[in-house]
């Protein structure tokens, strides 16, 4: 499998599940400007879409989208443990997380981040995530990872969006929890090798 990233972006993510599922892989960066591949080529013609991560499986066809590549990893290793086993509740849980990233998160991140964004823009955007930090802040209050004891995917996409407010200069010191929670997840293995791998730590 070939994953394409920008070193940082929600590509993070799954290049911590392929690490943590002990997949075999191979990784090509993008250049979101350009949509150039660091190998040569041009990145659409991989994904139309344009955006991180995509995923070309050994038979040629591309997955996008990282809470369904996170998905897809997952069950290719299953002995890994990063996601229930489908069909279950448990698995479902970990599914309304992915969702509530992605579209309570991931997507209030994305001004801040647009060319061109003001100063008022990032303000704006920043407010607008007070109340999702706060929740997620709640939910984790005491506990180690966002469905219990078991480090999912969907703690991979989480840490990889809440490292987000480091890259745009906003602080989580209103999150105790939330940063206890970064640490935690930091320290696992799989994150330092894709956060090293991608030149973050």
């Amino acid at each position: 499998m070939k994953l394409y990233i920008s070193p940082g972006a929600c590509s993070l993510a799954p290049h911590i599940a392929l690490i943590a599922a002990g997949l075999p892989f191979s990784v090509e960066r993008v250049s979101l400007k350009t949509k150039a591949i660091a190998g040569g080529g041009n990145f659409r013609d991989i994904n139309d879409k344009g955006s991180v991560p995509a995923l070309q499986l050994d038979d040629g066809r591309v997955l996008t989208e990282a809470a369904v590549l996170l998905q897809y990893i997952a069950d290719q290793a299953p002995a890994a443990n990063l996601a229930p086993a489908a069909g279950t509740f448990e698995r479902y849980e970990v599914m309304a997380w992915l969702n509530y990233i992605a579209t309570e998160l991931h997507k209030r991140f994305t001004p801040i981040f647009t060319p061109g964004c003001t100063d008022e823009g990032r303000s704006a955007a920043w407010a607008a995530l007070k109340h999702p930090l706060g929740y997620l802040a709640g939910k984790l209050d005491g506990g180690e990872f966002l469905t219990g004891n078991q480090f999912t995917i969907a703690d991979a996409y989480l840490f990889t969006v809440l490292n987000w407010a480091l890259f745009a200069k906003f602080s989580l010191d209103d999150w105790p929890a939330l940063q206890a929670y970064q640490a935690r997840v930091g320290a696992i293995p799989a994150v330092q090798e894709a956060m090293r791998a991608e030149g973050l730590a």
